[in-house]
């Protein structure tokens, strides 16, 4: 292709290397920030917003936040599906989303009710 030494490329293919280069300099920092910074809330509990105002009142230390466990972030189906495009299971939606759906409290009230009926009507 470009093995002698008389060989040079076009002025434009090199500015679009150049630009490309640029570019994927760039994506590759944002990337690995945005890694670094999901890893941090994983490991310390702390979100991104929480953590500039701890930061900016000067409270980091009494931040009392647990690290996430990765079933909450990933589910409990198994390592294999982590890199998949589907929907995690998790033991405890409600606690790892931080509410409850009004349908689902209705379906969890019909159930005990259910439940408590049934224990009843065998005594």
């Amino acid at each position: 292709f470009c093995a002698d030494d008389d060989c040079t490329f076009h002025v434009l293919v090199i500015h679009l290397v150049r630009a490309m280069t640029f570019l994927c300099i760039g994506a590759f920092l944002f990337t690995s920030s945005m890694l670094m910074n999901v890893t941090y809330g994983l490991m310390t509990g702390i979100g991104t917003i929480d953590r500039l105002k701890k930061k900016a009142t000067n409270t980091m230390s009494q931040s009392d936040e647990e690290p996430i466990a990765l079933k909450d972030v990933f589910g409990i189906a198994g390592y294999h599906t982590w890199l998949l495009p589907i929907d995690p299971v998790f033991e405890d939606y409600d606690r790892v989303m931080g509410f409850s759906t009004p349908q689902r409290l209705v379906r969890e009230q019909q159930f005990m009710e259910q439940a408590a009926e049934n224990g009843q009507g065998g005594r």
